[in-house]
């Protein structure tokens, strides 16, 4: 399958391929409903998707996962040498990292604006001393780096049959939308870390602050005021969701269905949450394989639409011009 995405794409260069193949490997290994929805896109676009995914896991990665023993300022340098070497890579075409060779590769073939990962590089040193946000305007301060610019990165791999301009503010928040998904999902391990991601107005409005959020995570016990504060939360992200759908019909109709997934599946996560009580912060709420498989069926279906719906269209061209070939020159 790699090497039909990368024939498809037409990267050819050895070294290339090989970084859009890690890349590849990280999208599958930690990003499974993304990863998903990747493989409903036509096969030429999934190479960049996974470097953009590559780009970022790594990124975060050094921020999270790859060392618990690093002191803030080892990150911070980690981090400020990606930078470095994505700037080099976005100049030149090469990288030290296989993920900065494809990722730049990708930027180059869709005309990604290089001020996107900066953006997104700003948020991730934020999170290396800001380890809460006071109300929603703070947070979405953040968000802009952390998730609106993927949204942004991904619009010219996925096309448009709009205006580059007029479906941006949708897909920045989806990509909101998505993160703000996570951060309900994962709040009792973002609190392990050290983070609350929740703002803190919101859960102040219940009655609810980090000490009790603790006391919940440490003991194992829920609390009204806790379960009221994640309802309001879950409540504040559907409304992002509402949001950016009106997005997904301006997308280029081969790969609405991938994203249209993706909103389906990371919807039905915020289902689980609520199926399983909001009990967030003692377990992680998961959609079901057999959810996951059907709503990958439903793209499935969406694919066969789109691409009888682009052979129609074709034919319908071709006869236009039959057409006017027969008539002969207009004069």
């Amino acid at each position: 399958m790699t090497r039909r995405e990368l024939d498809a794409a037409d990267i050819t260069d050895p070294a290339l391929r090989m970084a859009y193949a890690h890349c590849r490997r990280l999208n599958a290994r930690h990003g499974r409903t993304y990863f998903l929805a990747t493989r409903l896109l036509p096969v030429e676009r999934r190479s960049a998707v996974h470097a953009l995914y590559g780009f970022a896991r790594w990124a975060d990665d050094i921020v999270d996962d790859l060392d618990r023993h690093r002191t803030p300022d080892e990150r911070d340098r980690l981090l400020r040498q990606l930078e470095s070497d994505l700037a080099h890579g976005l100049r030149t075409g090469s990288g030290d990292e296989p993920v900065v060779r494809a990722v730049a590769d990708t930027a180059s073939r869709y005309d990604i604006e290089h001020t996107l990962f900066a953006d997104f590089l700003a948020s991730m040193r934020s999170d290396l001393r800001i380890t809460d946000y006071p109300t929603y305007a703070d947070l979405r301060a953040y968000m802009h780096g952390s998730a609106a610019v993927i949204g942004l990165q991904m619009l010219p791999v996925l096309g448009t049959v709009t205006s580059r301009e007029e479906a941006a503010p949708h897909a920045a928040d989806l990509g909101v939308a998505f993160q703000l998904t996570n951060f309900l999902r994962d709040v009792g391990e973002d609190l392990d870390r050290g983070r609350v991601y929740l703002p803190a107005d919101l859960l102040a409005a219940h009655g609810v602050d980090r000490p009790l959020l603790e006391w919940s995570r440490r003991t194992g016990r829920p609390d009204a005021r806790i379960h009221r504060a994640l309802v309001a939360a879950e409540d504040m992200t559907r409304k992002v969701y509402r949001a950016a759908e009106p997005g997904i019909a301006m997308l280029d109709p081969r790969t609405r269905p991938c994203i249209r997934t993706a909103f389906t599946l990371y919807g039905g996560i915020l289902d689980a949450i609520a199926d399983q009580d909001y009990t967030v912060l003692h377990r992680r709420a998961v959609v079901s394989r057999g959810r996951r498989a059907v709503t990958a069926a439903a793209g499935i279906v969406g694919i066969a639409r789109a691409r009888r719906g682009a052979r129609a269209s074709h034919r319908t061209s071709r006869a236009g011009v039959t057409a006017l070939q027969r008539k002969g020159p207009v004069r």
